[in-house]
């Protein structure tokens, strides 16, 4: 657990470093930082994406994992719970505290919701899991942070302390990853480490193409097809060991 653990830190000191010591960039810098943070996120997607080896297979995950997430409203639910936080934490006590505005709930909902499934989803977010939980090797994950936490800054700065608040689904997703891949070694093959890691990459891209504020894709609905070349490629071992 010692991957996850600093990978959540990061977040956690990085934002609030953002949020409380580089605020105030001017609106045309705080942009194109946005904006050029989000061609990185889109290369980096791509990049992961391009390792797949069963197309059919990836246009197949993103289908049914985008009718499972929307059907069970991912985005909706981290969207509640981005807003029962921040209720919790600033709209406890009314009568010392003025409800903030909307814009700023909203602001802290996307900072966390935003952040959480950026630093959620990809390749380096399974495999450096995966690895710490398989053979306690953590130098994916520590890279990751070095990441996590050059983007929590800029995040930090302009979505305020929602980001701050990912670092436990960082926590929660990596641990949780990590403690599953040491529960189910056996069933773990590379090539099911590697078509979900595509899966989970181009999910990234799909967040970079969000930073250009084109047109909103709801991408927390996306991430049940991450899951879905595991299921089905065991699926499909089973069914060839019964045939054999």
């Amino acid at each position: 657990m010692l991957g996850p653990i600093v990978n959540a830190l990061t977040v956690v000191v990085c934002s609030l470093l953002g949020c409380f010591m580089v605020r105030g960039i001017p609106p045309r810098f705080e942009e194109i930082i946005k904006k050029s943070l989000g061609l990185v996120i889109v290369y980096i997607g791509v990049r992961g994406a391009m390792e797949n080896q069963r197309v059919l297979l990836l246009i197949m995950s993103m289908v049914i994992g985008a009718v499972v997430g929307e059907s069970i409203d991912i985005d909706g639910l981290m969207n509640r719970l981005g807003r029962w936080t921040e209720n919790r934490l600033f709209l406890k006590n009314k009568t010392r505290t003025q409800r903030r505005n909307r814009e700023n709930e909203e602001r802290f909902v996307k900072g966390f919701a935003s952040a959480s499934i950026l630093f959620c989803s990809g390749s380096m977010t399974i495999v450096g899991s995966m690895q710490s939980g398989l053979q306690g090797v953590h130098e994916t994950l520590f890279a990751k942070s070095i990441l996590d936490g050059t983007i929590s800054l800029v995040f930090g700065a302009s979505m305020g302390i929602g980001v701050a608040f990912s670092a436990v689904t960082v926590f929660v997703c990596e641990g949780g990853i990590a403690l599953a891949a040491g529960a189910i070694k056996g069933l773990l093959t590379q090539e099911v480490v590697t078509e979900m890691s595509a899966v989970g990459s181009l999910i990234i891209a799909a967040i970079g193409f969000n930073f250009f504020e084109i047109k909103e894709i709801r991408v927390a609905n996306l991430t049940p097809a991450i899951f879905v070349p595991w299921v089905w490629l065991m699926a499909a071992d089973a069914l060839q060991r019964l045939q054999g």
